[in-house]
């Protein structure tokens, strides 16, 4: 029963993080499996599937908030199915270690950049009202979707930052990368199931947590003011940048 509630913790946890920010929260989902003891690919799966309900829980709160932009989500989430199969593919070629190297460096100015950026507030704008230019959107989504399949990171630490540089207000940016992340994560649990990486009887423990977690998180995301919220988001940014930055020189972090 005490560890019973131990996951359940774990899962509000993740869940909130990930809604708040519109991430898919495998960020920590996968460092917590594997350190008590689940194989790294199976740790990878299996957070995979997982990602899956607190997107679903996310975006549903999101809708009720009315923050979903609901086209471009699914413009993005269009390319990113395709491009995560090809990042997954390019993995046998390419020295992932090095790119992470590479990419940590990159997401260091980008949040450097939302950070300096112009808070807009849900209530300044509505979302009928935000004009963005949807024939860039599924570039975006692919270059996310091989990133995402090529380091193994969620597809929101790009698709947040990109929305936002196409003028999208950081709430809306949030709720939309969400719900892209429900078809995105659906397509690689689905892959990793039928490879062997999803240990089913962990998601009984996770999941609930995560799905009551997210509806936490996408409540605090609507309280907090816009300038809180990408300032946040750019520490995030940045906290992941180090850590795959320090992944891929080879270094033992969580």
């Amino acid at each position: 029963m005490i560890e019973y509630l131990g996951y359940f913790g774990v899962g509000i946890l993740v869940g909130t993080l990930a809604a708040l920010f519109g991430l898919g929260g495998g960020f920590l989902l996968v460092p917590i499996l594997n350190i008590v003891g689940v194989e790294i690919h199976h740790a990878i799966g299996t957070s995979s599937a997982s990602i899956v309900f607190t997107a679903l829980s996310s975006s549903y709160a999101y809708h009720k908030q009315r923050r979903i932009h609901y086209k471009a989500g699914l413009l993005l989430a269009s390319t990113a199915i395709v491009g995560a199969y090809i990042g997954a593919w390019l993995t046998s070629f390419i020295p992932a270690r090095q790119l992470k190297v590479i990419f940590g460096l990159a997401l260091i100015p980008v949040a450097y950049r939302i950070y300096k950026k112009k808070p807009v507030e849900p209530t300044q704008i509505k979302l009928e009202d935000v004009r963005i230019n949807e024939k860039v959107i599924p570039l975006g989504g692919f270059f996310a979707g091989i990133l995402s399949g090529l380091l193994g990171v969620g597809g929101g630490i790009i698709n947040v930052p990109f929305l936002t540089w196409l003028g999208m207000p950081i709430h809306y940016a949030v709720a939309t990368s969400s719900f892209a992340i429900v078809f995105t994560s659906t397509s690689s649990a689905i892959k990793h199931y039928f490879l062997g990486n999803v240990e089913v009887h962990w998601l009984p423990l996770l999941v609930p947590g995560l799905i009551v977690g997210a509806q936490l998180g996408a409540r605090i995301a609507k309280r907090i003011k816009a300038k809180s919220l990408k300032n946040a988001f750019a520490v995030v940014m940045v906290i992941l940048a180090l850590r795959m930055i320090l992944k891929g020189l080879g270094f033992e972090v969580p």
